[in-house]
């Protein structure tokens, strides 16, 4: 299968000028860029994208423009495009490539619109410009994170509230949560799938689909009896969408295309997921005391020391829920990256990881939330 467009640029960018509570500036182009293009070869077409966006720019001769790779993720290339104006100003750009085929796992119709509501409010880079296969945005001067700061207690404080703040943003549109939506339409892909590979068909036919199916019937029954607030959620906050200014000591949530209105309880499960880093080192998902120190900062970010505890168990009984419905919607992630995606990465053994944690959590989970429920409480 080929990648399809799912969205129009032009639209996108129609659309936001003429939305006047919005930033008025996001320019267009319809041009695309192979994004397996090496660096040398992609280098003149950035030039020629930034050029037909921004119409200032467009006889500036190509030596003024310099391009370098910022970081390639497992979805997206990020580059950093850098103009010297006539005046003598430097500018600094990012430009965001889709992976081929990601459309199949994110809904870019969605992030785009989110995006723009988002910037508005402060959050990650301003939206500047919208192309054939990705985005342009403004350059954040900032690290990312790795696995290991986002448990630093200053730094894990930090995340929480500017998690609080996130999920209090107003998205236009359905505010239904997308989570069970999502691992259904995940499933479906993944189901039916096969490979050319014959090893990797072998792999993908030992996995019970009919297992996973019971799983999820019986997590979501489980879930919908914790009444979690739905918010606008990031659903993907892990250690390469923080970034921090260490110097201003100031903290970034970046990249927003898997967001969508979800359960809270989910946003936050994921997030201590990702403490496990690529390599799913479980070991390094957050102690109680951890999570309850993220809670009163989430929950209370003025007052964290005077969050009741009812408040305190009740999050932590909804994260560790949620943690293992984060486990089915990556590990179903993973079998259709193995499929569509051209990057070196073993997404199928991933699959895997992430499956067998959420069985080897089940039991522990699903106990905590009854207890809880039936009034029993989580000591």
């Amino acid at each position: 299968m080929g990648a399809v467009k799912i969205w129009n640029a032009m639209d996108v960018a129609e659309e936001a000028r003429d939305n006047p509570s919005l930033s008025s500036d996001i320019q267009s182009s319809s041009l695309t860029v192979d994004h397996s293009l090496s660096l040398p070869h992609m280098k003149p077409r950035i030039i020629e994208l930034c050029k037909d966006l921004f119409k200032k720019w467009s006889e500036l001769d190509d030596s003024r423009f310099s391009i370098e790779t910022v970081s390639g993720g497992i979805t997206n290339l990020l580059l950093k495009a850098s103009v010297k104006e006539e005046s003598g100003n430097d500018v600094s750009m990012t430009v965001r490539l889709y992976g081929p085929n990601t459309e199949y796992v994110i809904n870019r119709e969605r992030e785009l619109q989110a995006i723009k509501y988002l910037s508005a409010a402060g959050f990650g880079a301003k939206l500047l410009g919208v192309f054939g296969n990705g985005m342009v945005q403004s350059f954040i001067n900032a690290r990312t994170l790795v696995e290991s700061d986002m448990r630093k207690p200053k730094l894990a404080a930090e995340i929480a509230r500017q998690l609080r703040k996130f999920h209090e943003v107003e998205i236009p549109g359905s505010k239904e949560p997308q989570l069970w939506n999502d691992i259904s339409k995940f499933f479906e892909k993944a189901s039916v799938l096969e490979f050319d590979d014959s090893e990797k068909q072998r792999m993908h036919k030992m996995i019970s689909f009919k297992e996973i199916h019971d799983e999820i019937v019986e997590l979501k029954e489980l879930t919908g009896l914790l009444n979690a607030p739905v918010v606008f959620a990031h659903n993907d906050l892990l250690c390469g969408n923080l970034m921090v200014n260490d110097e201003e000591e100031k903290l970034y949530l970046i990249d927003f295309e898997y967001g969508s209105y979800n359960y809270r309880g989910f946003d936050i499960g994921n997030h201590f997921n990702e403490y496990a880093g690529y390599d799913c080192d479980y070991s390094l998902y957050p102690s109680k005391d951890e999570q309850y120190h993220f809670f009163r900062h989430y929950l209370q970010p003025d007052n964290p020391l005077e969050v009741p505890d009812k408040d305190l168990e009740a999050l932590y009984v909804e994260s560790n829920t949620y943690m293992l419905a984060s486990h089915l919607y990556w590990a179903l992630w993973g079998i259709i990256q193995e499929k569509m995606s051209p990057i070196d990465f073993d997404y199928l053994g991933y699959f895997f990881l992430r499956y067998n944690e959420y069985k080897r959590q089940k039991e522990r989970s699903f106990l905590l939330a009854r207890s809880y429920l039936s009034g029993s409480g989580t000591r």
